[in-house]
């Protein structure tokens, strides 16, 4: 298989094993959507150059097309008013004929209590510039709302449906990450088994002087962590990161302990 076929094939199979961030609709409300997971050969091409969210997407298509109980309506539409851009919606689909609006998000989020009041509200993007609580509220205020607009209301009938007669769900998988001196802590209303590792700061990573790292590249970032690349030790690991670090970067890597065993951490410059 070809280097990059076999990227796309790990990158895959990583989606695949990602969890969704919450079980029905115990979040806000938002019905999670529910597929069989089938570990398949994918066979397509991916533009490299595509941003993560976007590549997922790409899985998710691909992924509803061998499911033989749903159909694809369309993909990627964008809603416009007088050549303004009022927003997109991911996809419509009929699933054993019932039409569904479907919204994908796939997102990394870091646990911080210092942040906000709520166990959701303490979820944050590794850089601090984004958190859950914000894409929640997008969801539920802006994108959802979309399918009712008088403008999407027209593209509909290019595809004779209603509004009112479409459910709206949305696939939010997702990887969370809680800070070293809360790594056994059990969610209570996320889903726990969306807790892929752990997050470091700078005076912690020399408690792991003695391991080896992985820095993957961002496509990689979903990949599930395997023994096969070039482990840096710790020395080197402290030198690739102070780039990161010092553009405020929070870097997702694997760690690889003593006891063989591999982890995925997030070394963040920011505690």
């Amino acid at each position: 298989m070809h280097q990059k076929n076999k990227d796309i094939q790990k990158r895959y199979e990583g989606f695949l094993q990602t969890n969704c961030l919450w079980k029905n609709d115990v979040v806000y409300n938002l019905h999670q959507f529910k597929i069989d997971v089938k570990s398949t050969k994918i066979a397509i091409e991916i533009d490299e150059k595509l941003r993560l969210g976007k590549y997922i997407e790409r899985f998710v298509s691909y992924q509803l097309q061998q499911d033989n109980s749903i159909k694809i309506l369309c993909e990627n539409i964008q809603i416009q008013k007088e050549k303004i851009t009022l927003g997109e919606l991911d996809c419509i689909i009929k699933k054993n004929e019932k039409p569904i609006h479907l919204e994908v998000i796939y997102k990394f989020y870091l646990y911080d209590d210092t942040v906000g009041f709520s166990e959701i509200e303490h979820f944050i993007g590794p850089n601090r510039k984004d958190s859950l609580i914000e894409k929640l509220k997008k969801l539920h205020d802006k994108q959802l709302p979309l399918l009712y607009s008088t403008e999407c209301v027209n593209y509909l009938k290019t595809i004779h449906l209603k509004a009112d007669k479409i459910a709206q769900q949305v696939y939010f998988k997702g990887q969370l990450f809680m800070p070293l001196s809360k790594i056994n802590k059990k969610l209570e209303i996320l889903n726990s088994d969306a807790i892929t590792g752990f997050y470091i700061n700078q005076k912690e990573i020399n408690l792991f002087k003695n391991d080896r790292f992985f820095i993957p590249k961002k496509k990689d970032w979903i990949i599930q962590p395997h023994q096969n690349v070039n482990w840096l030790n710790f020395d080197d690991f402290k030198n690739e990161t102070n780039q990161y670090l010092e553009r405020k970067f929070s870097p997702l890597c694997w760690i690889k302990l003593n006891n063989g065993e591999i982890k995925k951490i997030f070394f963040v410059w920011w505690t």
